[in-house]
């Protein structure tokens, strides 16, 4: 029993330190820098380049990240301004080949109404990821934005993998605020969004990646094809951008 009872607690060490080690803290920081701001189909900026920080946290399946948007000739601002600071509180967990994520979001807005989010999404963990998300504004235009999307990474060569993407938004407004383009009086129910997007992810060192993308966002229905171009900074509704980011990730 000796024998066994020794064995049984050195299994128990090597199983306690194997948790440790895949539950220790993680940490990425991300520099993106992009032709256009694009948000859920909007065109958030105008003929400027965008520059947008991210630092994310994470420990035992809870994370916080910290995203920041500086237009470096901001339309609205007459100038180069940083003007969008989110943080996103969330949780995931995965069982079997089911990954559950919840959060909230508030988005710090410089000269207009803040917003928050609450969400929560689901993903198989099977060819193509295909993840739906549903967010919920509680703060001041109540509305549901729910997204649908699928992603697949190829292996290049190495581990350089090229990455493709596709995604659609249904937005449901509950609040005449919200309203579509040519009749204020009615609340905004539409197909809203499709994005398509490819690039690579090209890894240096342990800890690093350069990742140049390329993404097209349409509309997907009339009425949202009139509201994105009376919303955005340009009358267009289909936007073709792209851009390139810098990760560093341990």
């Amino acid at each position: 029993m000796g024998i066994a009872i020794a064995a049984a607690a050195i299994l128990t060490s090597q199983t306690v330190v194997h948790a440790e080690e895949a539950e220790k803290p993680t940490a990425a920081v991300d520099l993106g820098m992009f032709s256009k701001y694009v948000w859920r189909g909007l065109e958030l900026s105008k003929d400027s380049l965008v520059i947008q920080p991210s630092v994310t946290l994470g420990y035992k399946g809870v994370s916080l990240n910290v995203w920041g948007n500086f237009d470096t000739d901001s339309q609205v601002y007459d100038g180069a301004k940083y003007n969008e600071t989110d943080l996103t509180l969330s949780y995931a967990k995965s069982i079997g080949m089911v990954k559950l994520t919840g959060g909230y979001i508030y988005y710090g807005l410089d000269g207009l109404t803040d917003s928050q989010e609450v969400f929560g999404s689901v993903t198989l963990n099977t060819i193509l990821n295909p993840t739906i998300t549903v967010y919920r504004e509680i703060a001041s235009l109540p509305a549901w934005y729910v997204n649908v999307g699928v992603s697949h990474s190829l292996q290049v060569v190495n581990k350089i993998t090229f990455d493709l993407a596709a995604s659609a938004g249904y937005y449901f407004s509950d609040d005449e605020s919200f309203a579509e383009a040519n009749d204020p009086s009615s609340k905004y129910r539409q197909l809203h969004n499709g994005l398509i997007s490819a690039g690579f992810t090209i890894p240096f060192g342990d800890y690093f990646s350069v990742k140049p993308m390329l993404a097209y966002s349409f509309p997907l229905s009339s009425k949202a094809e009139d509201y994105i171009k009376a919303t955005s900074l340009s009358d267009e509704s289909s936007f073709l951008y792209g851009g390139v980011t810098l990760s560093m990730a341990f």
